[in-house]
């Protein structure tokens, strides 16, 4: 450019090269920040803009390579042409100077914050018509771009980085869990609650869901057949082990609608309710829900039995109650479907020593540990280390607890509160 040419066209030039280059700082910042999974969903959609940059940040190097190169030219010859503008205007001494903080500060504003921050905060506005044009251009400078990407990825893998391909990565559980609580009200609270409980599935093993052996409702054949016809008639369970004497003898399990083919016969023996009985299909107590899950879907089964690693029987789980973990319970009134958890006037809990922790704590929303014993008195046995006489009192975590009664070595029942409900220890008389 000769020092003859107009001042007019050199400033419309001057403006020109900084518009190009805020193009190149934002398209930059935008194909970087563009949601990946998101872009991932609009190109199966098959938009076409998703499948244009899906394709250009399959090659990060490339695209940051034909950015950079058009940045830094169009950076490079608006720095040359303002230098010359500035020699026009104030002279070969100062000019140089003044051109160079002049055009940093227009630079800086105009050419790289805003646009980089306005692609930042709308990346697909900013990055899906950039495409337009960075497609072709990659095109057409692929041989100088194919040079400087060569001598960087060489320098890349002189420290260990051989791939530089732009695959998504794939999100862990603790990270994926983390997406779901951001996700606002994108999702519904509920779905959020679904969502992040499918998750900790992996975490909870039978053994935290299962109904105890004690709490079991089944058929003891030692029993007279009038009382067995009796369970079977009034009985509000649709599967009921059958057993011969302790539950560890296990026969079978009995399906209510298979007990109509002999209640409707004249007789009725005890060999007939063997005979409609399922065999009994047995889980490990260790068996994680998610895998348990599976296997009642591959077994064609919705209710097991759960036995420790000496075979014993410690109690049986359903498909219902994984489906519990996962959609909650199927009633909120806590009352009528949690018997062993007893709300008091005073506003704290009566609840039975048999109680399951993570229920407690389902229910409640209260902290209580998991990590070790599964019961309410298997808990306060663990804290206090020995058996404890009614009225002991104790906390743990921020749960108040007053024992209200022992019985055969077990803590049957025990008054429960936050610590931050202020309430006195012993009801006043």
């Amino acid at each position: 450019m000769s020092d003859d040419t107009p001042l007019g066209l050199m400033f419309t030039l001057l403006i020109l090269l900084i518009a190009l280059s805020a193009f190149f700082s934002s398209s930059e910042t935008g194909m970087m920040s563009i949601n990946r999974y998101r872009l991932s969903h609009q190109s199966k959609a098959g938009d076409k803009g998703a499948k244009r940059v899906m394709k250009l940040l399959g090659r990060p190097d490339r695209l940051i390579g034909v950015i950079l190169i058009g940045n830094n030219f169009v950076n490079n010859l608006a720095a040359s042409i303002a230098t010359i503008i500035a020699i026009h205007v104030f002279g070969e001494v100062s000019g140089p100077a003044i051109s160079t903080a002049v055009l940093t500060l227009v630079v800086l504003i105009f050419a790289e914050v805003t646009p980089k921050t306005l692609a930042a905060v709308k990346p697909e506005r900013i990055a899906f018509p950039a495409s337009i044009i960075l497609e072709p251009l990659l095109k057409i400078l692929y041989p100088l771009v194919w040079l400087v990407n060569g001598i960087s990825n060489g320098l890349l893998r002189l420290i260990g980085i051989k791939d530089v391909s732009g695959g998504a990565s794939s999100l862990t559980r603790d990270e994926l869990r983390t997406v779901v609580h951001e996700a606002g009200s994108l999702i519904p609270r509920r779905h959020q609650s679904m969502l992040i409980s499918i998750l900790d599935l992996e975490n909870v093993t039978v053994n935290d869901i299962m109904v105890p052996r004690h709490e079991v409702v089944g058929l003891d054949l030692e029993e007279p057949l009038e009382t067995l016809l009796s369970e079977i008639r009034s009985s509000q369970h649709t599967r009921l082990p059958v057993f011969k004497g302790d539950i560890n003898n296990i026969i079978g399990i009995l399906h209510l609608r298979n007990a109509a083919r002999f209640l409707s016969r004249s007789e009725v023996t005890k060999a007939s309710i063997v005979q409609e009985a399922r065999e009994p299909y047995f889980i490990p107590e260790s068996t994680p829900l998610h895998t348990q899950l599976l296997n009642f879907q591959q077994q064609k089964r919705r209710i097991g039995i759960v036995v420790d690693e000496y075979g014993d029987i410690q109690g049986l789980a359903t498909l219902e109650d994984i489906l519990e973990e996962i959609v909650g319970e199927f009633t909120t009134d806590v009352s009528g479907t949690h018997q062993d958890i007893q709300l008091q006037n005073d506003g704290s809990y009566v609840i039975e020593g048999t109680a399951n922790i993570r229920e407690v704590n389902k229910v409640l929303g209260w902290q209580m540990p998991t990590d070790g014993p599964k019961t309410l008195n298997g808990l306060i046995l663990e804290q206090l280390e020995s058996f404890p006489d009614a009225t002991a009192c104790l906390q743990i975590g921020t749960t108040r607890m007053e024992i209200l009664d022992v019985k055969d070595n077990l803590i049957t029942a025990a008054r429960c509160w936050q610590a931050t409900v202020r309430r006195p220890l012993r009801e006043e008389p």
